[in-house]
């Protein structure tokens, strides 16, 4: 008599050892969890039975479960997106709906909806289609004809060289068990009930597999002496004997067939339970599949190719191809449905993936600032980008940059793009200096939005009663009056427990309608993205319908909003949500502070801003991803891209549990001007939101910019560069110094390694770059680099990028510069001392008065953003290199209570810049032969 393959005792021992692997991974992988997702579709017994031997076996190995019971009615679309939702879900590894389907809806098209990578039963024509071929591996093998190798294997008789016969040619079973058996090395022949002399063809097999549909089909004496039988088949007899009138049998005469064969499968507890079994295997093996995809990380560089002369910037964009960028996103480990797409070279990602990735160890977190700017440029864009590019495409680190979008007023007015420059650029350059995603037209509409709802509602609340007032902001519907969400926070904050809007007394009514704005307190402007200065001050109201509701009022550049620094400052969708809500636009005139909520309009300045706060995604010249976001300006807002963006670039360049050190990689994000504004910012505000604590801090200093710190000469623009900036000057350098060694120091206050990046050019002495290192090194940098990414890209960042990773293994001691809960004057005293030199400031009447009402208003405990100039380290332009014995002038205090600070303008700061008498603008046009951009620098 054949042995009996016991399928019940081989499937239970596969779901133990799966449950065991799965508890083995989860010691080093905490986060594990594989999990199969089965939709349903009607209450089909036999499904549901089926279901839940599924639901039962999942659980018995350790896996998660879930079920989705949809109704017969239910549209072919309704249950396509259902799929697609489900292949979109980065927590479900396996999905199966399973068959039959009710009549209208399509099995091969919804079958074929499932991603092929999820595909656990095996069915998708990809995974098919691959098992055919001899050269290549399905995702999955379908889970029945995988079972039936299996237990072929357990019986101990070698495929290789056997004849097999498979009996029944479907697709589910009898095809695939085909191309299997191929694979095994044996000589196979397909048969079906159509094949003529098919008991002389079985009686050859020395493995059978019959999965033929018919009951006891295949009689006894058809089978070969010694041979392996598969019975697939599963059919109900009539059978009296039994309490429900049924017995159940195979395809093969059982009885019959074990006096001749070696080894047989019983119906029932054959070839059944091992489907199960694989469906659960199938599972495992997608979620290993996808936890080792989503560790292979690995940047493929584009080539440069370096000339001399260096060409333009536009010119050197121009010449490189790059990669599309779904395949930058594929080559991080982004998922298809966290990339939306604007072109071929951009996109928007998608917050969600903070929440798939928070296991993950954040990656090393590096700060670009510089000395104080001179109109000589210093280049830290090109060194945030050659550091970049040296890092993930020459020393083999996965690393990201992270930098704020250009503004249009300086790209067409006289500082021209930050794309970069020379062979260290972001591209494509015309579209990261133009519009990009649109996220600054989206800022300007929210923030002009608020400035119309201002001056809308103080002219109604002029113009008309209490009552009539009311019942236009509560109007009546369907006969009842109610209270829109975001009014129900309004009440809340003005003491009122009520949600009926009849439940109101009068001097309810009048509180709560009348927002008794003060004009002469209003701190909101209207803004735009373009340079304008007669847009400064302007008279608003002047047409009749509006006589004698003018006011003053102006315009800001958008970069410059408090919309703009919500955006780079949120750190999800709904703080920003609430961030908006909290802005402050002015105070009523009984002193209170009214609100972007008070007015009704938060949820619409989100909806305008739900898409922007999508960190955008480019790249370098040689390929390495840039995140694009956010564009406050540094020397009047914080100057800083968005936490947003640096928190996804920090995980996706973070290492799972398991992971060695040697695979963290790097974000390196660049803060606005000199280590005295958009550094001192960066850690003091924008960390202090975040909660990130960098581990190293690179400081970017030129030696013609330390020569003009020094006393050199004024540069013109039009003419030659005087000579002392072309030859070797080291006194006039080592005087310059002075600059390097106070931002050195500034640095340092924080508690971080400081890592000085020298830009060299080619009339750069090794004296005068020895001189440097020498200072640096001296005045507490932990290292001293001369760099040449601008001539070489990555190539001339490697040294750069050497000492970075050096650096950032290193302990840190971060630490902010003062104490958040001090008073507004100690904060704004404490910055001027320890970051400019000053000896104290000096308070305007009207600051005092600001300090005075932000104090009683409750915004005491904010951040301090200081507005000053970026071309000093006083609040005077002119006074170069390291001043000493001044005070910081305040003239004015302003709140960003939405964006979360307060701001000082120091001196006379303006917060719309104007155009020079030759702007960039003049350079800037179309090759029509082309269709390219020209003239962007």
């Amino acid at each position: 008599m054949a042995k009996v393959i016991d399928g019940k005792a081989i499937a239970q021992n596969l779901r133990n050892d799966i449950k065991s692997q799965i508890e083995e991974m989860r010691k080093t992988v905490p986060h594990f969890n594989p999990k199969l997702s089965i939709i349903q579709v009607g209450a089909r017994e036999d499904s549901s039975v089926y279901v839940n031997m599924k639901k039962k076996a999942a659980k018995e190995a350790g896996m998660d479960f879930e079920l989705f019971h949809l109704p017969p009615t239910i549209t072919q679309f309704e249950l396509l997106s259902n799929v697609q939702a489900l292949n979109n879900d980065p927590k479900v590894h396996g999905i199966l709906v399973q068959l039959p389907l009710p009549d209208h809806l399509d099995d091969r098209i919804v079958t074929e909806a499932i991603d092929p990578k999820k595909d656990v039963d095996g069915f998708h024509a990809i995974n098919i289609g691959h098992l055919s071929k001899r050269a290549s591996e399905p995702a999955f093998v379908p889970c029945t004809p995988k079972g039936i190798i299996e237990l072929i294997k357990s019986t101990g008789v070698a495929m290789s060289g056997k004849k097999a016969v498979v009996v029944g040619r479907s697709d589910i079973v009898g095809t695939p068990v085909f191309s299997l058996l191929t694979k095994n090395n044996c000589t196979v022949t397909l048969c079906h009930s159509k094949t003529t002399n098919l008991p002389e063809i079985v009686k050859t097999a020395d493995i059978l597999v019959v999965a033929i549909g018919s009951a006891e089909f295949v009689k006894g004496e058809w089978i070969k002496e010694g041979a392996v039988v598969i019975d697939v088949g599963t059919n109900a007899v009539e059978d009296a004997t039994k309490k429900s009138g049924i017995r159940w049998v195979g395809d093969v005469e059982y009885s019959a067939a074990a006096t001749h064969a070696s080894h047989i499968t019983p119906v029932p507890g054959g070839v059944g339970p091992m489907t199960v079994a694989m469906l659960m295997q199938n599972t495992y093996l997608s979620a290993v599949r996808f936890l080792n995809e989503s560790r292979q990380r690995a940047i493929v560089p584009l080539p440069l190719e370096l000339l001399e002369p260096v060409p333009s910037d536009i010119a050197i964009a121009l010449a490189q191809k790059p990669k599309p960028i779904k395949f930058i996103a594929e080559e991080l480990g982004l998922l298809p449905n966290e990339l939306e797409l604007y072109g071929e070279y951009k996109a928007k990602v998608s917050l969600d993936i903070l929440e798939r990735l928070s296991h993950r160890q954040n990656g090393r977190y590096v700060v670009v600032t510089g000395i104080t700017p001179t109109p000589l440029g210093e280049g830290k864009s090109t060194t945030t980008v050659g550091l970049v590019q040296a890092l993930g495409a020459h020393l083999n680190k996965i690393a990201f940059g992270c930098v704020r979008q250009p503004s249009q007023g300086p790209t067409f007015g006289i500082k021209g793009g930050a794309a970069g420059g020379g062979y260290s650029q972001v591209i494509p350059m015309d579209e990261f200096n133009l519009h990009l995603t649109g996220d600054i037209h989206a800022v300007t509409a929210a923030n002009n939005l608020l400035a119309a709802a201002i001056d809308a509602r103080m002219f109604h609340e002029n113009t008309q009663t209490d009552k009539a007032l009311f019942n236009r902001l509560c109007p009546t519907k369907k006969g009842k009056r109610t209270f829109a969400p975001v009014m129900l926070g309004r009440l809340e904050r003005l003491g009122i427990n009520k949600t009926d809007p009849a439940e109101l007394t009068p001097e309810e009514v009048t509180r709560f309608a009348r927002l008794d704005i003060d004009p002469a307190t209003i701190t909101w402007q209207r803004v735009m993205d373009t340079n304008d200065r007669f847009l400064r001050k302007i008279e608003i109201g002047r047409n009749d319908t509006e006589a004698g509701h003018e006011r003053m009022t102006g315009f800001d550049i958008a970069v410059a909003s408090e919309v703009m620094a919500v955006l780079a400052l949120s750190t999800d969708l709904k703080d920003m949500r609430e961030r908006l809500g909290k802005m402050v636009i002015a105070s009523s005139k009984g002193g209170e502070p009214v609100t972007a909520d008070d007015i009704g309009i938060g949820g619409a300045l989100t909806v305008l801003m739900k898409d922007a706060i999508k960190p955008n995604v480019m790249q370098t010249l040689e390929g390495t991803p840039m995140f694009v976001h956010a564009g406050p300006f540094a020397n009047i807002a914080h100057g800083n891209s968005s936490i947003i963006a640096d928190r996804i670039a920090l995980k996706l360049a973070g290492i799972e549990a398991g992971e060695g050190e040697d695979k963290m990689g790097y974000v390196v994000t660049e803060a606005g001007f000199g280590a005295d504004i958009g550094m001192e910012k960066f850690f003091d505000i924008k960390c202090r939101t975040s909660g990130l604590v960098p581990d190293c801090a690179v400081l970017v200093a030129t030696v013609k910019a330390l020569k003009m710190h020094g006393g050199g000469p004024e540069v013109t623009p039009g003419k030659p560069l005087p000579e002392v900036y072309n030859t070797e000057n080291l006194e006039l350098l080592e005087i310059g110094c002075d600059n390097l060694r106070k931002h050195i120091e500034n640095a340092k206050k924080f508690g971080v390694p400081v890592i000085v990046a020298i830009n060299r050019f080619t009339t750069d002495s090794d004296a005068e770059m020895a001189l440097i290192r020498k200072i640096a090194l001296e005045a507490g940098a932990d290292d001293a680099v001369a760099c040449e990414n601008w001539a070489k890209g990555g190539l001339g960042a490697v040294d750069l990028g050497q000492a970075v990773i050096q650096s950032c293994s290193k302990p840190t001691a971060f630490k902010y510069l003062y104490d958040v809960g001090a008073d507004i004057e100690s904060k704004i005293e404490t910055i001027a001392k320890e970051m400019y030199g000053a000896d104290g400031i000096e308070l305007s009447d009207l600051a005092k008065e600001k300090i005075a009402t932000y104090t009683r208003q409750g915004f005491g405990n904010l951040p301090i953003c200081m507005a000053k100039t970026h071309l000093s380290l006083s609040h005077d332009p002119k006074l170069k290199n390291r001043p000493t014995g001044f005070k910081i002038p305040i003239r004015d205090i302003r709140a960003s209570v939405g964006a979360g600070f307060l701001y000082p303008l120091c001196g006379a700061m303006q917060t719309m810049p104007g155009l020079p008498t030759r702007p960039c603008f003049y350079d800037v046009d179309i090759d029509f032969k082309t269709g390219n951009v020209v003239g962007l620098f």
